[in-house]
């Protein structure tokens, strides 16, 4: 073994402190609503909320249960989810596959196109006009289509392929009459479970988080996703719907209200944070290996 010089001991102290220091900046703020979502609201507004929750109240999760609109938006999030990342991961095999093949001809110009769109896009309005003329506009299909496919995942899925997949066990199936169609389903995707991990979690992520195309799209309050559905709570300034009679006094419908906010922001990102542990070895094992190098 090498031993390691002062330097170098140093060194590594210096990042590991570092990487700490990052850790808790990251944690904290989840740690923070989670704590603020179950403790007495006046206690959060009077700062005395740090890591323990005080004075335990479920309050805030009572009221975001019994209100229709995010119970909806939940629902409408997960179908958008769903939906949207079955296409996504559908759009971006057959684009990816196909430019991994070295048979395919004019693959340098068709991933030159490709990339163009990474730098140059339309603009907001001719993205309106085209969806308007489509007939998508308060339509799931506003929030799905236009973001069926990212460049840059396709990128990564392709230069996976190249470097993981075989040409020649590609090459002996062709031999053995199986189609292209046949060597992708049969040979291509059973060998490529780590970068679909990694494409499933980056797409859903996407699709949950996402909120600036349904504000755009959508007109129907019906068909909000959560996330939208979320940001009017965050700006509301008054919640007196959501705190329910209108005769409660206006401090408790403040603190009330800030108390739904925190449990909102802990439902909305729950999902997302309990599907990552289960993705997490093909996550990094695909992100590494599909990585673009030189």
């Amino acid at each position: 073994m090498v031993k390691e010089t002062f330097g170098d001991k140093l060194l590594s102290f210096i990042i590991h402190a570092l990487l700490v220091l990052v850790l808790i900046a990251v944690l904290y703020p989840l740690l923070f609503v989670l704590v603020a979502s179950i403790s007495d609201p006046s206690k959060v507004l009077g700062g005395e909320v740090w890591l323990w929750p005080k004075g335990i109240t479920f309050r805030g999760y009572e009221k975001v249960f019994q209100n229709n609109d995010i119970l909806q938006g939940y629902g409408n999030t997960i179908l958008y989810t769903v939906i949207g990342t079955a296409v996504n991961i559908v759009m971006t095999i057959l684009a990816a596959y196909p430019l991994s093949r070295k048979d395919l001809a004019g693959r340098g110009l068709f991933t030159a196109f490709f990339v163009f769109t990474m730098f140059f896009s339309g603009g907001l309005i001719p993205a309106y006009l085209l969806v308007k003329n489509l007939g998508m506009v308060n339509t799931m299909w506003a929030l799905i289509i236009p973001n069926a496919l990212a460049i840059w995942n396709v990128i990564i899925m392709r230069t996976f392929f190249q470097q993981n997949i075989p040409i020649e066990v590609q090459e002996s199936a062709q031999i053995d009459g199986c189609s292209n169609l046949q060597i992708l389903v049969r040979i291509v995707l059973p060998l490529s479970m780590p970068i679909l991990a990694v494409m499933t979690l980056f797409y859903c992520v996407a699709h949950w988080n996402s909120f600036f195309n349904a504000l755009i799209y959508l007109t129907d309050r019906g068909k909000y996703p959560l996330q939208l559905v979320l940001r009017e709570i965050l700006i509301q300034s008054n919640l007196k719907d959501m705190v329910g009679t209108s005769e409660e006094s206006l401090a408790k419908s403040v603190m009330e209200g800030e108390s739904i906010k925190y449990a909102v922001v802990i439902i909305a990102n729950l999902p997302v944070l309990l599907l990552y542990p289960f993705l997490q070895r093909y996550f990094v094992k695909g992100l590494v290996i599909g990585a673009v190098k030189g």
